[in-house]
């Protein structure tokens, strides 16, 4: 089977975009160059890669499995690329990260101290819901994610590196506000105002309600910690956030969180990439960075 590296590259560029003309784009080719080099590779490998049907391209079983291949190939030869720039005294090359929106209270930030040191990387950083993130999880399309709930289904390589407690907050106005402690059962005539499922904090929040033996009244589902957190505030009832969902000061939002047993919710933060996945010498120092912030942070609180 004979092909060219630039040919698996259009070919990701057009697994990633669904069009050839995007791809092209991508390339900085012509339409037509694109096309006759992915009829090529078709005919190299003797499959069709890709079909259109209502105008809609879709890969097919063989043009997925190229793509994962074109996908691990371009992963280690950039890997490459920063190895030797490193042996140069040079530092530079692409990071690719995604997030849980939760996570997106702190890791821009991390990302900003990193940059500082490096200056010549460039950043692509994803922000999705849990699904969106496990789904490129599965496709291998990064080199590292943030959650706080990793996908059991998945052969992954797993560390913790910060904790995520889960607060119960209310109105400034609530009854329950200036309680010194309550418990569960003081919450069964209040109604409950929690992520979407799916999400790392309502799957946190489900199973420890089902540990506790306590059936929140849900009132909404919402798919974002600011709803949420705006509801709350508007007295339409409480809910279940991270501590980096809230403000330093969370009355500044109109909220409070109250004194509750069995709260918080213990949680951590995960960074996880597939099983046997090499990592690239810029995602390998960033993966340090965001231990040695774990570590300041920790040594700061005690």
């Amino acid at each position: 089977m004979h092909t060219t590296f630039r040919q698996l590259r259009l070919f990701l560029a057009l697994a990633d975009t669904l069009s050839v003309t995007a791809a092209a784009k991508v390339m900085h080719v012509t339409q037509p160059t694109a096309s006759m080099q992915l009829k090529e590779l078709s005919d190299a490998v003797g499959m069709p890669l890709y079909e259109v049907v209502a105008r809609k391209l879709y890969l097919t079983a063989a043009g997925k499995e190229l793509a994962k291949t074109a996908r691990a190939m371009s992963s280690e030869w950039e890997s490459f690329e920063q190895y030797i720039d490193g042996l140069k005294g040079l530092t530079r090359g692409q990071l690719n990260v995604a997030i849980v929106s939760t996570a997106k209270y702190f890791v821009p930030r991390l990302l900003g101290s990193f940059c500082e040191q490096y200056p010549e990387i460039d950043i692509a950083l994803q922000v999705l819901n849990r699904d969106g993130v496990v789904a490129r999880l599965e496709n291998n399309l990064d080199d590292l994610y943030i959650m706080s709930k990793p996908p059991q289904h998945l052969d992954l390589a797993d560390e913790v590196f910060m904790s995520n407690p889960l607060h119960l907050i209310a109105p400034l106005a609530h009854r329950l506000v200036k309680k010194k402690l309550i418990t569960l059962n003081d919450l069964k005539t209040e109604r409950f105002i929690l992520r979407e499922q799916g999400s790392g904090t309502r799957m946190a929040a489900d199973n420890h309600f089902k540990k506790h033996q306590f059936k929140p009244n849900l009132r909404l589902e919402l798919g974002t910690n600011e709803a949420v957190r705006n509801s709350v505030s508007a007295n339409l009832g409480l809910s279940v956030l991270s501590t980096y969902a809230l403000t330093d000061d969370p009355t500044a939002s109109g909220v409070a969180i109250l004194k509750c047993q069995s709260f918080p919710i213990e949680s951590d933060w995960h960074i996880v990439h597939p099983k046997g996945k090499k990592l690239s010498p810029v995602a390998a120092n960033f993966k340090k960075h965001l231990f040695m912030h774990a570590l300041n942070k920790t040594l700061r609180t005690e």
